[in-house]
């Protein structure tokens, strides 16, 4: 379910704001807390976005939407890809040759075509899988077209081209990189049992081939597939957490993690930001590599790995933003990074933003509910530090004199009195004293997770204090209860009449509740 920042932007965007198609568009394409991961419906909003003139939805389209789902659209979007390739993203003009040179094969825009060879040629040179052998097929088609329309032999291609395409259609099966002849099962299989040092012993030298086109240079972003960058992010990843590896160096580790950082990779992005802050995930600083910390890259790569869903990056966002060392420390932005975090599972975001907002009770005296949330979300993942917490901001009252009595209450107290009935449930399963069992505003003390026992206003020797909803059980038996008082009849001095006619029926039904802690001595109603 797409939270109330998701709910807005999707408000937005079916409103005709290309900023939030934009957006919303980026939800769909990496997927997030409250929206699922699904390329049509990103296409979909990030070609509305790119109909308004967005250079960033056409980069977006043309980066990440495959050719198969371009040839399903209703919408021609070869000039998305075609703006993407001018901005240099090498795989759209992959896909923009294949749509132009196929898809428009009848049409006699020469213009279009040669930019659709050019692009693909980039495509070969660069190293995307499959490039060469289809620049080598479509090339000799173009100078046909070109000769034919000048009325006379064709005297080439006038780009300069770095092998004949009789080589190229020679050398094409091993132009895909290594991964196109090697299965990756094998591989996928090592790294889900954990099996780090023999993953890397087959997967590095495969790495190692991708990190570098057949001409020696580095490779560029743009050109690698979804199980390239997988593999490159897996084996930073174990490199990494290798201690005292000698196989590769820092540098090309780094190398990894930026090439696959380029494309998109989430993992690759978080870890790439944490190396140029020199810092763990928590915010503990560590001696990564050469230089000082870099908080502005940064800060760039986790907010693209936040983006893509990846919780941890908001966290590490929050730590860099209280730093002290930061120029641009902003507490209220660390917050903002922090609750980001915590609500979409973040564990460790959930015990601070409950501490937090115990700290900060006196400020507001809501905010020691919102500190219940927060810790109940954590201790339900195991935090023991949560469920301690817990135990001190709301403790549950065991063996009330008042609770005891309640749970022995007739059965059919229900049908005459179904309200104090229900103050007698409410009683004995939140172990409620008699003054707050007759008192309570039932409606307003339930918060979802936790009751809010505040009778102050009625009762002057009571205090406000928090109960917290242990299981759904309960959660489902306070909801009986708070139906039974949402009608008008429900009103404090409707139905159920005032304190005392309340207190007069208890007694009347319960005789035994009648000497409970002498409240009837010290009952003070507020005018």
């Amino acid at each position: 379910m797409a939270n109330r920042e998701e709910l807005g932007i999707i408000r937005g965007a079916r409103g005709g704001q290309p900023e939030a198609q934009l957006e919303l568009g980026r939800l769909y394409l990496y997927g997030s807390a409250g929206l699922p991961k699904s390329l049509p419906t990103a296409l979909h909003w990030l070609d509305r976005a790119a109909q308004q003139g967005s250079a960033q939805a056409c980069e977006l389209i043309g980066a990440h939407i495959p050719l198969e789902l371009a040839l399903q659209s209703e919408r021609p979007l070869a000039q998305w890809y075609e703006r993407a390739f001018d901005a240099g993203v090498v795989r759209a003009g992959m896909v923009l040759a294949q749509l132009t040179l196929e898809q428009q094969a009848g049409v006699a825009d020469q213009a279009r075509r040669d930019k659709a060879l050019r692009a693909l040629e980039a495509a070969a040179r660069a190293g995307v899988p499959d490039a060469k052998w289809l620049y080598a097929r479509y090339q000799n088609g173009a100078e046909s077209a070109r000769a034919t329309a000048a009325g006379a032999p064709c005297a080439g291609v006038t780009l300069a081209v770095t092998a004949p395409p009789e080589q190229w259609r020679a050398r094409a099966p091993a132009a895909a990189a290594p991964l196109a002849t090697v299965s990756l099962a094998p591989l996928d299989a090592l790294w889900l049992e954990g099996d780090h040092a023999r993953f890397l012993a087959r997967a590095l030298p495969l790495a190692r081939a991708l990190l570098r086109t057949e001409h020696g240079t580095l490779r560029p972003a743009g050109c690698l597939s979804r199980a390239d960058v997988s593999l490159l992010s897996r084996c930073a990843q174990a490199l990494s957490q290798s201690a005292g590896d000698t196989l590769a160096s820092v540098d090309e580790i780094r190398r990894f993690w930026e090439l696959a950082a380029n494309e998109h990779d989430p993992q690759a992005q978080m870890a790439l930001g944490l190396w140029h802050a020199r810092m763990l995930v928590d915010g503990r600083r560590v001696a990564a590599g050469s230089g000082s910390a870099n908080f502005k890259k940064a800060i760039r790569w986790l907010l693209l790995a936040g983006e893509q869903g990846l919780a941890e990056a908001w966290y590490a966002l929050s730590r860099i933003y209280i730093k002290p060392e930061f120029s641009q420390r902003n507490v209220a932005d660390a917050q903002v990074y922090l609750e980001r975090a915590a609500g979409m599972g973040y564990r460790d975001a959930q015990l601070e933003c409950g501490n937090n907002a115990w700290r900060a009770r006196r400020e507001h005296e809501g905010n020691d509910v919102r500190a219940v949330y927060w810790l109940q979300k954590a201790a339900a993942q195991g935090c023991e530090q949560a469920a301690a917490a817990l135990v001190k901001i709301a403790p549950r009252e065991a063996n009330e004199p008042f609770a005891a009595i309640s749970a022995r209450a007739p059965a059919a107290l229900a049908t005459t009195y179904p309200l104090l009935a229900a103050r007698l449930r409410l009683a004995a399963l939140f172990g409620l004293t008699r003054a707050e069992a007759l008192l309570l505003d039932v409606r307003a003390a339930d918060q979802g997770h936790c009751l809010v026992i505040d009778i102050r206003g009625s009762y002057g020797r009571s205090k406000r204090r928090l109960i917290a909803i242990a299981c759904a059980q309960e959660r489902r038996a306070l909801d009986e209860i708070v139906q039974q008082f949402g009608g008008p009849d429900g009103a404090a001095a409707g139905g159920e009449g005032n304190y005392r006619q309340r207190l007069y029926r208890l007694k009347t039904v319960l005789p035994e509740a009648a000497c409970e802690e002498g409240e009837h001595q010290a009952y003070d109603m507020a005018a």
